[in-house]
């Protein structure tokens, strides 16, 4: 008899014995005050009523506790799974407590799972209407205030339509930045991978960025010259908004007369790490698990002067992530961030 046959028989048994004994006693001595004590049958007595108990009590248990709590269980978890052997049906309560409780166990995880997942849509849907009412309530007062009368003044025509042409022009900044990372998420994007210098890139993104940079009287460097190329593999274009993306932050965030420095690490034999530090404003930790999260504001009042779709670090790590490769960011709030990247290293 296996282990899983004695627990399931224990229950059976002790109390067959119990159920023995106690008739037992109470059959000697009602035998004992007449004299009429026989051994024998007293042995086939024990016999009888221990075998005659067990089956009785298997049985019953079977059908009436274990069977129903497993029909329970099917019903529970909505299996279509076939009813259990004659000999498959144990009294193994152990086990089908131990089951129930998994389920319960799992259930419980799925249910805290879709309730993150819930407070996630709200407050996605929550930022994303945020996000395009402020632009389309700006470009609707503009139209409006011109169709009431002011159209008729060329200088005011003039003025609103270009401030209504800037709304426009940011409706379309966050649709494109939604649209590249609903793409990204659902691996939508080919990327057109290739060997390319790295430090050529850095260099056109610096003059992309430099009259955005003199603005806020922030310098773009290199940590030191880099005489030689360093050649990685990976889609050139998304490496670049990668690149543009986090030296824009840096800008936005830098404090006046600050510093911008990209460093270039190759000292793995197969990857390359390149670091963008800076001197800003810093992020508190708390922020640091949340900040690649789609529209996720570090600073709820002011954000929204710097502009930006707030989709930015998010379409930084889903390309990074594509490429098979990893994002970092370590800031202390006040002193400055340095977000760092890895890239695959070109093969010669």
């Amino acid at each position: 008899m296996n282990k899983k046959n004695k627990t399931s028989f224990r229950f059976a048994i002790i109390t067959s014995l119990l159920l023995t004994l106690t008739l037992t006693l109470i059959l000697s001595v009602f035998l004992f005050s007449h004299d009429s004590i026989d051994l024998k049958g007293t042995i086939l007595w024990v016999v009888l009523c221990f075998t005659c108990s067990f089956v009785i009590l298997q049985l019953r248990l079977e059908k009436f506790i274990f069977k129903r709590l497993k029909r329970i269980y099917d019903d529970l978890t909505n299996l279509d799974s076939t009813p259990f052997a004659q000999q498959q049906i144990l009294m193994d309560m152990d086990d089908l407590t131990a089951e129930i409780d998994n389920y319960a166990k799992t259930k419980k995880l799925e249910i805290e799972t879709l309730k993150v997942r819930e407070a996630y849509r709200k407050d996605f849907i929550g930022n994303i209407a945020h996000e395009l009412k402020t632009p389309l309530f700006t470009v609707q007062g503009y139209i409006s205030t011109l169709l009431d009368g002011a159209a008729d003044n060329p200088e005011i025509r003039t003025k609103y339509l270009t401030r209504a042409d800037k709304g426009v022009d940011r409706l379309i900044y966050i649709v494109k930045d939604l649209d590249m990372i609903t793409k990204l998420e659902v691996g939508d994007v080919n990327l057109e991978m290739q060997n390319f210098d790295i430090i050529e890139l850095i260099k056109n993104v610096f003059d992309l960025l430099e009259i955005k940079a003199q603005k806020k009287e922030i310098s773009l460097a290199l940590d030191k010259a880099y005489l030689n190329p360093i050649l990685v593999h990976a889609d050139q274009q998304r490496i670049q908004q990668v690149l543009t993306n986090l030296i824009v932050n840096s800008i936005k965030y830098g404090h006046k007369n600050g510093t911008t420095e990209v460093s270039v690490d190759t000292e793995h034999d197969q990857k390359v790490t390149i670091n963008i530090a800076d001197n800003g404003e810093g992020i508190h930790q708390s922020h640091l698990p949340r900040i690649f999260e789609r529209f996720y504001r570090v600073d709820k009042s002011g954000s929204r002067k710097v502009g930006g779709s707030g989709l930015g670090l998010s379409i930084v790590k889903h390309i990074i992530e594509a490429h098979d490769e990893k994002i970092y960011v370590v800031s202390k709030f006040g002193i400055g961030s340095e977000f760092s990247f890895t890239l695959q290293k070109a093969q010669n």
